[in-house]
Parts: C-alpha cells; structure tokens; sequence
C-alpha cells in the first residue's frame, strides 16, 4: 500500500506542511490545512513531512531508507486495519 515513492512525493512536496495519508482506499500527500476539509474527513493521517524528517534524521534519504520506511509505515498502517 506505502510505496517508497509515495515518501518520496512527502519529502519532495511542495505543499504547506504536507502530510501522506490514506483516505478511500487511496495513499496521497495533501497539506495538512486540508484535513479539516470535507474532502478528506475521516483519511488516516500516516506522517508528516516533518515527523518523517525526524524520523530519517535527513530530509535526503537514501533508496534503502525509503525503502525500510515504507515497510514500516505500510505495516503500521495494515496493523491498524485501515
């Protein structure tokens, strides 16, 4: 479902305070302003750009690391039942 070029597309946006999240079946980065939106009332917020950056401890990750956080954040995802 987490793609490493969906954390890709989070780091590289050029939104406001972007955040990837999950909403009809559907992974994509949107600003977080949006959330509150009607659009996107009841996505699951999976990262912010921010929290991913702190996550990695670098805004430039290499493929692994994109890789390995996917997985990650895919299996958290799964584990949550979204």
């Amino acid at each position: 479902m987490i793609t490493p070029e969906q954390i890709e597309a989070l780091l590289e946006s050029g939104a406001a305070d972007p955040t990837l999240i999950l909403t009809a079946g559907t992974v994509m980065v949107v600003p977080t302003s949006a959330l509150d939106s009607e659009r996107y009332r009841g996505a699951v917020e999976i990262i912010s750009r921010h929290d991913l950056v702190a996550l990695l401890g670098t805004d430039v990750p290499s493929r692994r690391d994109l890789k390995e956080t996917a997985a990650r954040l895919d299996t958290a995802v799964t584990q949550l039942g979204a």
